[in-house]
């Protein structure tokens, strides 16, 4: 009898266990604070806003900004999973955005060609980028700083040299403005759904595959990672170049979009895309973080930088809550990785 009501008081202990358990491992998720932090900014927006911010009008002020920062923000934070960082964006969105204008656009050549050689602008860029931090030694952050200020230079004496002007025009065509410029329903643009493509590519790459184990290691401890085998060479130019390409991406969708490119544009894009991560659980220091915390930091910074304007608030409250967030981020960032340490040392135990 004793030994049976024993089993039943454990067995309900156990119960009684289990949601907290559940509750613990996804506390321990590093996209766990960044999903509140977008909770509670949605819910001050609902309240302050009000109909506005959730009608459709509302909705698409803050998911094309989403969606455009979010095709940058995937791959700059999965190069800070690795322990990298590419500041090159700033450059590389208005040098491809006006390599499509010039060639097809100003010279009229087929609007592929325009495409392909905008594209073919930032995986060179990202190519370049990745060989001098592996060949050089020099942190990432320094390299990229310097090739950002060199397709800037070059950006703005070939457009000069070529069409005598610091901007160029484009008429798109059907289909290009179909796939890469088109507003559906006069609101939405078809870059969020670029950009659920590349969430979901993303999230193959670092969750799914064996490359998202490598990536994970390499910014843990690159040694290490090397010691054991993993291509860190390769890797780091890999993701430099994917990097470089979605920057790219985004700046021929402007393009197409606004049927204009401009040598300046494309620095905020720097700051805001590293903002969205940090804020979505990626640690500055590499090896820990998640797409779906990318994505809910992009969503948060996004609906604070439009939200602001559907309230009766001073717009500059907008910068205050995002530098607040990201100051909340960095704090507790790290917070959450320890508990995950903690866990899975446990586990192991």
């Amino acid at each position: 009898m004793a030994t049976a009501t024993q089993s039943k008081s454990a067995a309900s202990a156990s119960g009684s266990s289990k949601p907290l358990l559940t509750l613990g491992r996804i506390a321990r998720r590093p996209e766990a604070g960044s999903f509140l932090g977008m909770a509670a900014v949605f819910t001050f927006f609902v309240i302050f806003a009000g109909k506005i911010f959730v009608s459709p009008a509302g909705f698409a002020s803050w998911l094309n900004v989403a969606a455009e920062i979010g095709i940058v923000a995937l791959p700059i934070g999965i190069l800070m999973i690795a322990g990298e960082l590419d500041l090159s964006i700033g450059a590389i969105i208005p040098a491809a955005s006006l390599t499509t204008a010039v060639v097809s656009g100003h010279y009229g050549a087929p609007e592929a060609v325009g495409i392909f050689a905008g594209l073919a602008v930032g995986l060179l860029v990202g190519l370049v980028n990745g060989l001098l931090v592996i060949r050089t030694q020099v942190p990432s952050l320094i390299v990229t700083i310097g090739t950002m200020f060199a397709v800037m230079g070059l950006t703005l004496g070939f457009a000069v040299l070529l069409t005598g002007s610091t901007s160029a025009f484009i008429v798109p065509g059907a289909v290009s403005k179909a796939v890469l410029g088109q507003f559906i329903g006069g609101m939405f643009q078809i870059t969020i759904f670029w950009w659920i493509t590349a969430a979901l590519i993303m999230a193959y790459l670092l969750h799914v595959s064996p490359v998202g184990n490598w990536i994970f290691a390499l910014g843990g401890d690159r040694v290490s990672a090397r010691n054991a085998g993993i291509p860190t060479e390769r890797l780091t130019i890999s993701l430099f170049m994917i990097s470089g390409f979605c920057a790219a991406f985004v700046g021929v969708s402007q393009a197409m979009v606004y049927q204009s490119a401009q040598v300046a544009g494309g620095q905020a894009f720097i700051f805001n895309s590293i903002m969205c991560v940090v804020i979505g659980g990626v640690l500055l220091t590499g090896g820990f973080g998640s797409v779906i915390g990318i994505i809910f930091g992009t969503i948060t910074f996004s609906m604070v930088n439009q939200g602001i304007y559907f309230t009766g608030f001073d717009p500059n409250l907008g910068s205050v809550i995002i530098g607040a967030l990201l100051l909340i981020a960095v704090l507790t960032n790290d917070s959450f990785r320890q508990l995950a340490l903690s866990y899975s040392t446990k586990k192991k135990s």
